[in-house]
């Protein structure tokens, strides 16, 4: 592909806010997922319909978002999507103050619409809109500020919602109405910022991106293995991101016996690992040629993980209830995990390679212990989803053009659907036999994307 203008800051800084915009809201639904619960008070398995409802839209509408794509191009289809994101926020109004469950559902339905929309959209713009050898790190960088959103979803939850609660001094119900009242603000504050960018985004001018097309033949881009099984680690990916943050505050609760409110601060802690771990991502597989500025720019990355780490777990709104012990440790899983991704020499398989065998290790040494052990395994797994989803989509696409990477978009985001399927599943396991047991699944999950990366990616012919 080539620019048909040049302003490529624009483009990746409009595509910044929109990675922005729909991490946050991801997010927020699955870190939802708590309070719903105690709202209605379901049962685990319950709850997690939350995110099934979400990551459902995903095989309905990726396909033809693809498609959309190739109609009406990637500014108007971010708009659409934008437009319904915010529909879809202002419906959690109603359904909070019946409260109602089902029209919960409705609304993360038609707001995980919006977003489909925009992540369809979002990746391969991004993607195409450089040199293919470092797309990887633009991913990365991308995918960096969509986990800004993710770490700063769990905080707001905690801070908006859970802060000031306790259910040792009311009842059930009355927690979960109070619970329920707090719920509108921040879907309606999410309404109004997201329509706002749709108004900017219409009133300014995009990069326009056109195609080089290949010679010889078409072929269809269900005949590429590696496109195929790509979709397939994106659903292991996401299934396994979103089942581990969905259980994150009630496991925490239930087997550590620690406060929804505090509990939400370390899932805060959990996305802020994949926020960190891009932004390495986005260091280490980009074209910067000085040694020096890019570890320069590796320990202003760490220092962000002990300042993000100890910001969302304070104790309150001061600096001087910042929480540095936990900043700190975060910062030093952060550490090993920059050092680990050196085994990967800046290569996008090798990396994801590596990073699903030590997430496949968390999960299952979160199974096999308890206490600040099993705290800090299920939070590092994190750290380790960092680069998943933009190495994967990369190695997906490679060596497409410009009309097969729109189809081949929406063929992997109809696979994020994995976020429907896995939560739902771990919370069964957690309500019958326990939330411990639950984190195999994970572990299955990062053991395929293993496979993909060792193996998978370079099948390259049916």
């Amino acid at each position: 592909m080539e620019q048909k203008n040049s302003n490529y800051g624009l483009g990746m800084g409009v595509f910044g806010a929109v990675f922005f915009i729909f991490g946050f809201a991801t997010t927020f639904i699955v870190t939802m997922t708590a309070p719903v619960k105690a709202i209605f008070g379901l049962p685990e398995w319950g709850a997690q319909l939350l995110s099934s409802a979400f990551f459902i839209t995903y095989p309905i509408l990726s396909i033809p978002s693809g498609k959309l794509v190739a109609r009406i191009g990637y500014k108007w289809t971010v708009i659409l999507g934008l437009l319904l994101m915010g529909i879809g926020s202002l419906i959690f109004w109603p359904a909070a103050k019946i409260p109602s469950f089902p029209m919960f559902l409705i609304a993360t339905f038609i707001l995980a619409a919006g977003v489909v929309f925009l992540q369809v959209a979002a990746n391969p713009y991004v993607t195409a809109l450089g040199p293919e050898s470092s797309a990887s790190s633009r991913l990365n960088l991308t995918q960096a500020l969509n986990s800004i959103a993710t770490m700063i979803a769990p905080w707001i939850i905690s801070v908006a919602i859970f802060r000031g609660l306790s259910e040792t001094m009311m009842s059930a119900k009355e927690y979960g109405f109070a619970a329920a009242e707090r719920v509108p603000f921040p879907f309606i504050t999410m309404a109004i910022v997201v329509i706002a960018v749709a108004v900017i985004l219409f009133a300014i001018k995009l990069p326009v991106l056109v195609s080089e097309k290949k010679e010889g033949a078409k072929k269809s881009v269900w005949s590429y293995p590696h496109v195929i099984l790509g979709a397939f680690a994106i659903f292991a990916y996401v299934g396994a991101e979103v089942g581990n943050a969905g259980l994150i505050v009630n496991y925490l609760k239930n087997s550590g016996g620690i406060d929804p409110e505090v509990a939400s601060t370390y899932a805060a802690i959990y996305w802020g690992g994949a926020m960190i771990g891009r932004f390495f991502g986005a260091i280490m597989f980009s074209d910067m040629k000085s040694k020096a500025k890019k570890y320069g720019m590796v320990v202003l990355v760490l220092g962000l993980a002990l300042v993000s780490g100890a910001f969302v777990t304070a104790k309150g709104y001061t600096f001087d209830t910042w929480n540095f012990n936990a900043g700190l440790t975060f910062m030093i899983v952060a550490l090993v995990n920059f050092v680990i991704m050196q085994i990967g020499s800046g290569k996008a398989a090798r990396t994801l390679g590596v990073f699903a065998l030590v997430a496949a290790s968390l999960a299952l040494i979160t199974t096999f212990t308890t206490g600040e052990v099993a705290l800090w395994t299920i939070i590092s797994i994190g750290l380790f989803n960092s680069i998943m989803f933009p190495n994967i989509f990369s190695l997906a696409v490679k060596d497409l053009d410009g009309e097969e990477m729109a189809s081949a978009s929406g063929i992997i985001n109809s696979l994020v659907v994995g976020g429907a399927v896995i939560p739902p599943l771990m919370g069964a396991i957690a309500d019958s036999v326990g939330y411990t047991w639950a984190f195999v699944v994970p572990a299955i999950c990062y053991i395929y994307i293993f496979f993909y990366a060792v193996k998978g990616h370079a099948i390259r012919t049916a």
